[in-house]
């Protein structure tokens, strides 16, 4: 079931230099960074209040963050939602018609699993589910 907002995704050109603006805003002092190969994109993330951030850049040009950025620039890419059963909550969206990018769960940061919600279906916001990777055999 779908529990939470776990993360807000931002997509960004250069890393770094999107790790001192957000330093600079609000006083960061310790990012989370990680590539996840599998996806694609480097990302640093930190935590505002209880909200995590995840700046996003991509590892090359032929990712969805690249063609995101190519396409809309940099910006707001999706809102993450905490799923304790990944697996059933994307098999009951796909069986009540919810178009789905990812129909399993892939590997993501933070040792998640993670799938995508087609924008198309989700009032053209584009939705990621995620769970630890741990619970993920729990779906």
């Amino acid at each position: 079931m779908i529990k939470a907002i776990d993360h807000i995704g931002i997509a960004v050109r250069d890393l770094d230099a999107s790790m001192q603006l957000y330093s600079s805003i609000f006083g960061v002092t310790t990012f989370h960074r990680e590539e996840v190969p599998e996806q694609g994109v480097a990302i640093a993330s930190f935590e505002l209040n209880g909200v995590r951030l995840e700046l996003t850049a991509p590892l090359h040009e032929d990712t969805p963050i690249g063609k995101f950025l190519a396409s809309r620039g940099e910006g707001i890419h999706h809102v993450a939602f905490r799923s304790d059963a990944i697996g059933a909550d994307l098999e009951r969206l796909h069986n009540e018609g919810m178009r789905l990018i990812h129909e399993t769960p892939q590997r993501g940061a933070h040792d998640m699993q993670i799938a995508f919600l087609h924008p198309k279906s989700t009032g053209s916001v584009l939705m990621e589910l995620c769970a630890p990777a741990a619970d993920a055999s729990h779906t």
